[in-house]
């Protein structure tokens, strides 16, 4: 007897349909999707924020770096923007007076050259610009070696805060207290301040090649020695730089640099009734 061609017809129907639904029979039973979306990475949110801060500073810096003609001065970019950073987070820890001075040494350069350099930020003027001595068992023409240690005759390199002046051997100095432990914070022990001498001369350079070396003080040319600490006195920033990979600092945090940026011109922005716009810097 002939089945009903309708029963052939849904058979056939079956087996073409089986290969389709079989593994979603033969499989575990699927978890519903979720509805709500997952919640936002907090540790990558926070990393693009200090980026951007960093990214930010560096540009104030930047602008700030053009705008007194740095470059033409011989400072490099990325000394002074280290500086700067410095100059903020020693601000922010309530460290340095009101006065609006960074001085900067640049130890890279050779001592033929002028390599400190004395800035007012507040009307972004260049005030000096000559020579330094480094300490006589941190190199000849150039410093290369570095100690913190007493006796050392090295240079030490980082943040100082100035201190008061008084009269010493070689008239008006500056006392300097270093502040990165481990690689200036002896200063005020080894007696490492600023002051003239007859051998931070350009006389000496055409004599000998080289500028004259002290025993690890920042030493200055005696024509300018007392005009530039009575401008750096009580409190204001100095930073010794130099070619040192080992060397870290708390005070080279460019987000928290960025931040007592941003809190000191929103006090100068409120006091003069308007909105703060970093780029002007």
């Amino acid at each position: 007897m002939r089945k009903p061609r309708w029963r052939y017809t849904r058979r056939k129907l079956a087996k073409g349909l089986l290969p389709l639904f079989a593994p979603l029979i033969l499989s575990p039973i699927a978890t519903p999707v979720a509805t709500t979306m997952a919640k936002p990475d907090s540790k990558r949110i926070k990393a693009r924020i200090s980026d951007y801060k960093v990214l930010k500073f560096n540009q104030v810096a930047f602008n700030l770096y053009n705008h007194m003609d740095l470059q033409g001065q011989g400072l490099r970019f990325e000394v002074f923007d280290k500086a700067l950073t410095g100059y903020y987070n020693l601000r922010r820890e309530q460290k340095l007076s009101e006065k609006p001075i960074i001085t900067i040494v640049d130890f890279t350069k050779s001592s033929t050259e002028k390599r400190l350099w004395v800035l007012d930020l507040s009307n972004k003027e260049v005030l000096y610009n000559t020579y330094v001595s480094h300490g006589r068992n941190s190199g000849e023409e150039y410093a290369e070696n570095f100690s913190n240690d007493t006796g050392s005759y090295m240079s030490s390199i980082g943040f100082y805060v100035t201190q008061a002046p008084y009269y010493g051997k070689h008239g008006l100095s500056l006392r300097l207290d270093g502040m990165d432990e481990a690689y200036n914070s002896n200063a005020l022990d080894r007696c490492i301040v600023m002051h003239g001498a007859e051998y931070a001369s350009e006389n000496v350079i055409d004599l000998t090649g080289r500028l004259g070396r002290s025993l690890g003080c920042p030493a200055i040319p005696m024509e300018h020695h007392e005009e530039i600490i009575n401008t750096v006195v009580g409190g204001t920033t100095l930073y010794v730089h130099a070619a040192d990979d080992a060397y870290t600092s708390q005070y080279l945090d460019q987000v928290n640099a960025m931040a007592e940026l941003v809190q000191e011109e929103s006090g100068e922005k409120a006091a003069l009734g308007a909105t703060p716009n970093l780029a002007s810097r």
